[in-house]
């Protein structure tokens, strides 16, 4: 399986309102409950108005559109990536899986993912 290393830098930033997302960028990941609302994006387009911004994340994405019958993708991929010591935050769509990583652990990380038996694409 193949893991692509994205070229941004993210941030997740807890956030007022949906409103506060350029819906225009290109890539985000927003998550709405009853209790929050979440967004990762890239470092350029972090709300002035966030309530909170953790940032230096690194993204990881599965290459391929995943098939919802497929079983424990994501789950191998953090187990590799647990038993190397590296924390993640882990990002679905409809056609794949993402991982964010800090980039701190970033080396780590794809060290342990091919020593795991992925194909990492740089």
């Amino acid at each position: 399986m193949q893991i692509q290393l994205l070229e941004y830098k993210f941030c997740v930033c807890k956030i007022d309102s949906v409103n506060q997302v350029d819906m225009q960028s290109d890539f985000f990941f927003l998550a709405k409950t009853d209790g929050e609302v979440s967004l990762v994006c890239k470092e350029a387009d972090v709300p002035k108005d966030s309530l909170a911004v953790d940032s230096t994340w690194r993204g990881l994405r599965v290459v391929g559109t995943l098939d919802f019958s497929l079983v424990g993708i994501l789950s191998n991929i953090s187990s590799v990536l647990a038993n190397s010591g590296v924390p993640i935050f882990a990002v679905s769509t409809y056609d794949t899986d993402y991982i964010l990583i800090k980039e701190q652990y970033l080396d780590k990380a794809l060290t342990a993912l091919e020593k795991g038996g992925y194909s990492v694409i740089k």
